[in-house]
Order: structure tokens, then sequence, then C-alpha cells
């Protein structure tokens, strides 16, 4: 594991389907401090589905945002997700932490639709202080070729990744710090990306169950072109909010369908397992949190309280940190970076 030395700060990078997204947060006073923020668009496909299918220029627009913030350590904390990463509560006999990741890849064998050769694993212990013969236990399991891809695509860029952290526990990180409400009853903390939503429900304050969803504001955006004949900038400008379209709400309503029926089947089968507690609150992040509309239509339809998060609500940015980012606009899309970045070094 590589340190900065003697800088007390993390960089937590997050790179997206539509942009990569950059956050140094400084840990050395007395409550974490944002002193960068920088961004930049992948040119289109570049990543399809979560799978890069263009190394070469994802690589270009990593070096850019570390050039663009003048780093002189390129030192990162990054992520990874999608269906490639498993996120499970399960049960195991009490035991400590060191016998437990002993017998993790036996345990996981049960629970894990994957070669176990072919993942890396890790556990948090949920209950270390219970004294029942069973305790719960997160269950983590990520594709080795997924933090392969991901590694060799950082060393292209000239990057060296110091943490590599799971998605749904970075996003957790950074709503726990700003919303510090998501740690009462049953909350749906929902980011939505340019191509994938990542719906990860939370039982007071613990990330209990993580589902993706296949949609993304690019799916409004190719609807808007192909039903309304708008070009991908007209249409890029409606999702974004700078440009109206009066009849942009069926189009919000179509895909929060498919946001809401994920949200419900996770908190459904959260339910058969828990005290019988309905959802309480649906926190929104990710760029298609943007989409004008997008939160209150969810909130209709689910009958549930939805408010868009702010990565910055409790977290101070230093003056000239977003030199030329709107971080009011911009925040949504920060939520990831801004979580990595807050891994104490």
């Amino acid at each position: 594991m590589v340190f900065f030395g003697r800088k007390k700060s993390s960089i937590g990078l997050d790179i997206g389907s539509g942009f990569v997204k950059l956050v140094e947060v400084d840990h050395s006073g007395d409550q974490p401090e944002v002193v960068r923020v920088a961004m930049r668009p992948l040119v289109p496909d570049a990543i399809v589905e979560g799978e890069v299918m263009d190394s070469g220029a994802v690589a270009d627009t990593v070096r850019d945002v570390i050039e663009l913030t003048a780093l002189k350590s390129a030192s990162v904390v990054t992520g990874v997700g999608g269906h490639a990463v498993i996120i499970k509560k399960i049960e195991m006999d009490r035991m400590p932490e060191s016998d437990a990741r002993q017998v993790l890849p036996f345990e996981a064998e049960r629970h894990v639709p994957f070669d176990i050769q072919s993942v890396q694993l890790d556990l948090q212990i949920l209950d270390p202080e219970g004294t029942d013969p069973k305790m719960e236990v997160l269950l983590v399991a990520a594709k080795r070729d997924l933090i392969d891809d991901r590694l060799s695509l950082l060393g292209e860029a000239g990057v060296q990744p110091r943490v590599v952290d799971v998605d749904a526990f970075a996003l957790h990180n950074a709503f726990e710090h700003n919303h510090p409400e998501v740690r009462q009853g049953i909350v749906a903390l929902v980011h939505v990306g340019h191509e994938m939503t990542n719906v990860n429900i939370l039982v007071e304050g613990t990330p209990i169950l993580t589902r993706d969803i296949p949609f993304g504001s690019r799916s409004i955006r190719e609807d808007l072109q192909r039903e309304r004949g708008l070009t991908a900038e007209e249409a890029e400008e409606v999702v974004q909010g700078r440009k109206t379209l009066p009849d942009l709400r069926i189009f919000v309503e179509r895909g929060v369908e498919d946001v809401a029926m994920g949200v419900e089947r996770a908190a459904a089968f959260l339910l058969t397992r828990e005290s019988g507690e309905q959802l309480g609150r649906v926190f929104l992040s990710g760029g298609g949190a943007r989409i004008p509309g997008l939160a209150e239509v969810l909130g209709a339809r689910m009958g549930v309280e939805t408010q868009v998060a702010n990565a910055f609500a409790r977290l101070p940015v230093r003056a000239g940190a977003a030199s030329g980012i709107d971080l009011d606009q911009s925040s949504p899309m920060m939520q990831l970076s801004v979580g990595l970045a807050l891994r104490k070094p």
C-alpha cells in the first residue's frame, strides 16, 4: 500500500461512463476539507456498460484531470462496482475476525455465484460486540479481472492506486458524512449514473443490500433523440436542465419506473428478513439526479420522501478548490469521488 508520506490528504478518483471526477480531501485539520475538485468528460462510448472500450482515451482523460489539478502525487483511492461485485449480509459462527478471514473462502462458496478462485474477498463483522453464537457479516466479493483491469488502466495513465474501494461503500461514506440522517431506519441510496443506477439499502446506517439497475441519464438522452428528433447536444442540454422541453416529464416517468421497481424489489427482499419496518427515505446522487423532475417523479411514484444529496453539505470547500466548476450543479456527480476521498491516509 502506497501512502502520501507526510501529506495527510486523500485523492478520490471516480472513472464513470460519462466523466472522470477527482476530489482531494485534506484530513490534517479538525474536520476534512476539500482542497481540489476536477472533472473532464469522456469521449462517447469510451466506457459502455462498465466495460472500457477505449483504454487509451480513458487513460488520456485521467491524465488530463491529474494534470489539471497540478497534483505532485498521483496516488489515488479509486473504486470498482457493477455486476462483478457482490455485497451480501450472511451469518457465520461467531469467531475472531482473524479466524473469520481464514474460513471466508469456504463460507463464500455458498453465497457467491463466481469461481472463488477468481474473486477477491473481504468481510466486515456487523455485530463485533455480540454474544450470540452466530454473527452477522457483510461479505464482499469482486472479480479479480475487474480489479486487474482497473489497475492496468491506472498504470497506463501513470496513476498509482493507494486503495481500491467498493463504489457502494464509498457512496455510503459520502452520504453518511453529509447526511447523517441515513443512519436512522431503512434508507435507499440511489446513484443514477450515465448508464447504470446503483441502489444501496441501509438499515440503521449499515449497508445491507446492493442492486444495479440498467438505467442512466443516457437512456433519457437517447429517447429524446429518437422520439423528439433532438441532436445529441440538444438532448444533453435538456437532461442537464439548461434547456426546457414541455413533455420531458413523460420521459422521466418512463425511466423512473425501472428505478422504482428496482428499489422496491430490493426493499421487499430486505423486509422479509428484517422487522417489517418500511422504507423511510430515498437519497439521489449521480449525474442522473440532476435531470429536471427526477426526484419529484420518483418520490411520487414510490410514495417515499426523496431528495437529491449534496456531496458538500457538511464538507467545507477551500476557496479556489473548484475553479471553473459550479459545485451546486455538480454536487450530485461528485458523490462517489467525495466518498473515495473521505478515506483517511
